[in-house]
């Protein structure tokens, strides 16, 4: 153990890394980085390099246009020009979803762009309808007639944007005509006279896309564009992943994120004589208990990741249960410590008693949050997160 004494156990850096930008030798940046880390004795076998993915993306130059965005749907989907384009179940977000839109519109200039909004809120908990108006409106049902609201403008409690006014903006600016429906039932958008449609929604995006495919209506989600490998910018995530940059730039997700993450292992490896793991990270997996925001908007946390952490689960011990039967069976403290230790590095089965309350949950999704949780989604300058005693604990 290095310079973190041995009565700590899981704790999370911060480390700070250079200006990135398009170009950047960001394994030789990461690796220099750790390199101080191990000088200083803070970094040690099995400890997890998190890298998170917007830097990722960045020095990759991993940004495609509005217009880049409009080409592919329209080639993807065969759209004319004057196309009625569907759009199911988009997230609620300027920073996500707002150039995507305006892409999508690009490519039917003097069509016409159906919307589909789930209420009431999105996939990922922002509001759409209040709570009281659905209770009136859209009770027991799947729909709400947009007629219905009457005028009405509903604010998202949080930002304060009207998403419906806006998204209806973003569209008459691309397309010729726009129509907003608020229903949970996917196969509605089947209804009106599209010529195709776009799964918009992130996690249940093969759900939804099953359910319209009954149809005969041409259908792709999100991940099915800009994921063209030999393009100049491209990501096996498609769109989704993706975040607003410059202009009408758009950053998608990092492509190929795993052999990143395998090049720094063997870096370190190599000239250091460790054994890390590496992930590259996005959204934390996490749910606001004040909004109920669920901050997920990536399609999952880890981008990439080495070998150790795939498929590997968190599991352990429910420490006060037994405690607690231990010393109400009279057992004295150095016995209820040892016996604790000695259990610890016995593999438990996952019904058992003892496990109760502890649910696996996947490594890669765990260290990604808590990476993301350090990081910040304001960016507080270190990119780069050095997670320790995590495998070990």
């Amino acid at each position: 153990m290095g310079i973190i004494p041995d009565y700590v156990g899981v704790s999370a850096f911060g480390i700070k890394l250079g200006v990135i930008v398009p170009g950047t030798d960001l394994v030789d940046m990461v690796f220099q980085a750790l390199t101080k880390c191990d000088h200083d004795g803070l970094l040690d076998d099995a400890d997890t390099v998190c890298i998170t993915e917007s830097v990722v993306a960045r020095a990759q130059d991993n940004f495609v246009t509005v217009s880049e965005i409009a080409e592919d749907v329209a080639h993807k989907l065969n759209l004319k020009p004057d196309s009625t384009l569907g759009v199911v179940f988009p997230i609620l977000s300027r920073n996500r979803f707002s150039l995507i839109l305006k892409g999508l519109a690009a490519a039917v200039p003097q069509g016409k762009v159906i919307v589909q909004l789930s209420f009431p809120n999105d996939e990922v908990g922002n509001q759409l309808l209040p709570p009281d108006v659905v209770e009136v409106l859209g009770y027991n049902t799947n729909q709400i007639e947009v007629q219905a609201l009457k005028g009405q403008k509903f604010s998202h409690p949080i930002t304060g944007v009207d998403y419906m006014e806006l998204y209806q903006e973003i569209i008459r600016e691309q397309a010729k005509d726009v129509e907003i429906i608020i229903c949970n039932d996917p196969l509605r958008i089947t209804e009106y006279p599209v010529d195709a449609v776009v799964v918009a929604n992130v996690h249940a995006r093969n759900r939804t896309m099953q359910k319209i495919s009954t149809t005969k209506v041409p259908c792709i989600t999100l991940q099915d564009i800009c994921n063209n490998r030999g393009n100049k910018a491209w990501s096996e995530w498609g769109l989704l992943g993706s975040n607003m940059s410059s202009g009408d730039r758009l950053k998608l997700a990092p492509r190929e994120a795993d052999e990143l993450a395998d090049l720094v292992q063997q870096q370190v490896a190599e000239k250091m004589n460790k054994k890390v793991e590496v992930i590259v990270y996005g959204d934390g997996a996490y749910c606001d208990p004040s909004t109920g925001i669920y901050e997920l908007a990536d399609p999952q946390p880890a981008f990439g990741l080495t070998a150790g952490l795939r498929g590997k689960y968190r599991e352990g011990l429910k420490y006060k249960y037994m405690v607690d039967v231990m010393w109400e069976d009279g057992f004295e403290l150095t016995e209820i410590a040892n016996t604790l230790e000695s259990r610890k590095k016995e593999k438990q089965a996952v019904n058992s008693i003892e496990t109760e309350g502890t649910t696996p949950r996947k490594v890669e999704d765990l260290i990604a949050s808590l990476a993301d949780l350090i990081s910040g989604s304001a960016d507080a300058g270190t990119p780069l997160i050095l997670v320790k005693n995590f495998m070990n604990a």
